[in-house]
């Protein structure tokens, strides 16, 4: 485990839910105060608002400009033709244009400069003075009718005053609408683009030119200060409690779905995987909670690969135990042979020296075949698939003619089979030279396929296998013949190169003799 204190810090799973989370609740305070989204809202509705009543006043006053029957001459600029507008016609909405984001806030409205109101609309303003005043008091808008030239007429005290030459009245005695953010406070800077003051400090101003007989007859000008965010926050306290509650509501439901489903069962697997390195048998074993599919797999995955290794390490740890009993005996042999001839001196005759002699010989090439045996069922258990193609033909012509006995084909012959020649070619000597030492004189070998796999049966007319030996033809180093020389690993052999291929092998009734088959993909 040295290599884990080299590793880089990694933050824990709970410290990423918890980071995840707490972004999550602060999305919504990001929006309203960051990116000024709720405020920028309250600008626009103020907007619309001011356009409205601007409305409202602009067609009182147009009427009266026309019931006073002025000259076109002592009208302003002539409105310009619009598509956009024209296409509407006799509709023409004004939407809302400013934008708390994007639009600069001017500075205060400049003071009204002297100027002589035209006696007219004079006249028609003095008769609407009163309208606005009324107006004002229940809309809170303040209210500037000007005339032609942009001279105050009705509302407020800047009377006979002129507004001329503020920004949007000009556009406005230009015949465009026009709305500007100005500071509401004077001598106050400009508050920056995310400052919390900045739509509590600002006013709209809406100036909206009035259109008679194509021409400018006036401008309703309107300004007010838009709703501020934290006192109108407060008067909808009731539902931004709500509000609050459901996002922190919604933030704890994920929490706790995201708990169940992930970090519990990936804790719980972690716990899992220290006791099965412990040694905790017990331990293999399904989790109590497994949340989602994927940790299932995970879990079921693991937990196989955990039984595979354990029971390779239960294979191995026997697979030793019977290495070492199969070693000991030719090596106690060969020891108390060489004991005894080292001890005899001269009283051995020359026969029991030969006896052991030959004793040894044996033993040390019992003990020279198990380890050349043991070798071949290591590369057989490493083998990795070559992706070769035989047949059964083509794997016994690899086979020296064995003369103690007939190998034939029923069936099956050119059928492809997913490995090897010279691997299918061991496989077949084995099973041949197992069916020739219990006394067969015919081996039959057939093929048979159906879909992806193969069978692969091989019979033969021998002595066949007791039924208290049938369970134990697998194991390693289980033999009839050891006096014979048999090392028992044979069918270990075959097995271990059948499962590198994807195959297996077992041993199947038979009327007479003995019978395998073998089961492997179709190339």
């Amino acid at each position: 485990m040295r290599w884990l204190s080299k590793e880089r810090w990694r933050p824990r799973l709970a410290t990423v839910v918890v980071a995840i989370l707490i972004v999550v609740m602060a999305l919504p305070l990001v929006g309203l105060f960051f990116f000024r989204l709720y405020e920028n809202q309250l600008i626009r509705q103020t907007e619309g608002e001011l356009i409205a009543q601007g409305a409202v006043v602009a067609a009182v006053y147009a009427d009266a400009v026309r019931a006073a029957d002025i000259a076109p001459e002592r009208l302003g600029a002539p409105i310009s033709a619009d598509p956009a507008r024209d296409s509407n016609y006799p509709y023409q909405p004004i939407e809302p244009q400013l934008d708390l984001a994007s639009d600069d806030v001017m500075p205060s409205r400049p003071a009204a400069l002297p100027a002589t109101a035209d006696p007219a609309f004079a006249a028609i303003g003095a008769r609407l003075n009163g309208i606005l005043d009324e107006t004002q008091k229940t809309t809170l808008a303040g209210f500037r009718l000007l005339d032609p030239h942009g001279v105050v007429i009705a509302g407020g005290d800047e009377l006979g005053l002129s507004l001329g030459k503020v920004e949007e009245v000009g556009r406005a005695l230009s015949g465009v609408y026009a709305s500007e953010l100005r500071l509401r406070i004077p001598d106050q800077p400009p508050p920056p683009l995310y400052s919390v003051s900045r739509g509590t400090k600002v006013r709209v101003f809406v100036a909206l030119p009035v259109e008679v007989e194509g021409r400018v007859a006036g401008v309703v000008y309107l300004s007010r200060t838009p709703n501020n965010i934290v006192k109108h926050l407060y008067g909808e306290r009731g539902k931004v409690t709500l509000a609050a509650i459901a996002i922190l509501g919604g933030t704890l439901l994920i929490a706790l779905v995201f708990i169940r489903t992930v970090s519990r069962p990936i804790y719980a697997l972690i716990e899992r995987t220290k006791r099965i390195a412990a040694g905790d048998r017990e331990a293999i074993r399904p989790l109590d909670h497994h949340g989602t599919r994927e940790m299932a797999e995970l879990s079921a995955a693991f937990l196989d690969m955990a039984q595979k290794l354990q029971a390779r390490s239960d294979s191995i740890q026997t697979f030793a135990t019977h290495v070492s009993h199969e070693l000991k005996s030719p090596l106690t042999a060969i020891q108390g042979a060489a004991e005894l001839l080292r001890d005899s001196g001269g009283t051995m005759d020359e026969a029991e020296r030969r006896r052991f002699s030959n004793n040894i010989v044996t033993d040390a090439g019992r003990l020279n075949l198990l380890v050349r045996r043991l070798l071949e069922l290591a590369r057989a258990e490493n083998l990795a698939p070559s992706g070769e193609s035989t047949t059964l033909t083509a794997a016994l012509a690899l086979l020296p003619v064995d003369a103690r006995l007939e190998v034939r084909i029923e069936q099956g012959s050119d059928i492809g089979l997913g490995i090897s020649g010279e691997n299918l070619a061991i496989v077949l000597a084995n099973l041949i030279d197992n069916s020739a030492r219990h006394g067969a004189k015919q081996v039959t070998i057939g093929a048979e396929s159906a879909g992806e796999r193969a069978a692969v049966h091989a019979g033969d007319d021998g002595d066949g296998i007791s039924v208290s030996n049938r369970a134990k033809v697998f194991e390693p180093f289980f033999t009839t013949r050891r006096e014979a020389g048999g090392t028992g690993m044979g069918l270990g052999i075959v097995l271990a190169l059948l499962k590198a291929h994807d195959g297996t092998i077992r041993l199947v009734d038979s009327e007479r003799g003995t019978r395998f088959e073998i089961n492997l993909p179709v190339a």
